[in-house]
């Protein structure tokens, strides 16, 4: 059987008291299936010596080997975890995995800085938790990227503001306001001020200004999947519901969704002399486009625009 689709790696889950599975890290996933000749009863040695019990925090630590078919929807707590580490190891690209069903698989865990506690449990031992100096930093079913992988020639400023599962290139700077969910990154070098939600991509040399904001799909975004192309910039407080191909800039403050009446500038009128308009929707992914709004009239307008997008800053993102 072909290992093409496949990851594989040993890994600790943290369990709680009462049997829920709170995450699983996997240190060196690696694409394929477990070898042949590998016994996956017997674990690196030093995963070995890390599953140990934590009273502190009414857990258990266990060693696990699992496989997964990264077309097949998540089983397990330990599944979705091997999933969200295959992305950010980047052995696969944003929707390049099926994530259907990942919520059901992820419980909502109580952050510390000491490791994934249940949130009962939390209430129960708060006075030791004190005592002991283990601080909540969140409740969520999703974990922070830099508890669990350090991706290479990526600065994050902030570590609250990336996900586990997000993928990010090399040559990537995260600033403390930008903000990468699971399942969506950079393919290059970029600048992300604003916000990049579930699913979407940003390509090379690209700049999500600062308090921009991306569409997803997860809560009442629809369905498109939306891309941000090479050299594109998205300016401070913009956004977008459509894809955006190369070279493109949307103004700062202007949102473009796929509903928005946008007028053509170098489009000739209509022999009624009415202006060429269309729906955003019908220029998603054009390159070179340039989004403004008509300080005068205030309607959305798209203009041609020819040669590169932005430049970033070399040193910045070396």
């Amino acid at each position: 059987m072909s290992d093409e689709g496949w990851v594989w790696g040993f890994g600790l889950a943290t369990t709680a008291e009462d049997g829920t599975v709170l995450d699983t890290w996997y240190p060196e996933p690696e694409v394929g299936r477990i070898p042949l000749g590998l016994d996956p009863a017997m674990p690196p040695d030093e995963l070995e010596r890390l599953a140990v019990p934590d009273a502190r925090r009414g857990v258990t630590i266990d060693v696990v080997a699992l496989e997964i078919e990264l077309a097949a929807s998540p089983t397990s707590t330990s599944d979705a975890y091997l999933r969200l580490h295959a992305l950010s190891h980047r052995l696969v690209a944003p929707n390049e995995v099926n994530l259907d069903g990942v919520f059901g698989h992820l419980p909502t865990v109580a952050w510390t800085n000491a490791g994934p506690m249940h949130p009962d449990t939390v209430t129960r031992m708060r006075p030791f938790l004190v005592r002991d100096g283990i601080q909540v930093q969140g409740l969520d079913k999703f974990p922070r990227l830099l508890d669990y992988v350090t991706p290479p020639g990526v600065r994050i400023a902030d570590a609250s503001r990336v996900r586990l599962g997000a993928y990010l290139s090399p040559g990537t700077t995260v600033m403390h306001e930008g903000f990468v969910n699971f399942n969506a990154g950079t393919l290059g070098q970029s600048m992300v001020e604003g916000r990049i939600s579930q699913g979407v991509v940003v390509g090379d040399g690209s700049d999500i200004g600062g308090g921009a904001s991306i569409m997803g799909t997860l809560s009442g975004g629809g369905t498109h999947q939306i891309s941000v192309g090479s050299r594109t910039l998205l300016g401070a407080n913009a956004g977008i519901g459509i894809s955006l191909g190369d070279d493109c800039i949307v103004e700062a403050g202007l949102y473009v969704t796929a509903g928005s009446k946008i007028l053509l500038v170098d489009e000739p009128a209509h022999a009624d002399g009415s202006p060429a308009t269309v729906k955003g929707s019908q220029l998603s992914g054009a390159d070179g486009m340039l989004f403004r709004r008509n300080s005068v009239t205030g309607a959305v307008e798209a203009v041609r625009r020819a040669g590169a997008g932005v430049t970033l800053n070399e040193a910045l993102h070396a």
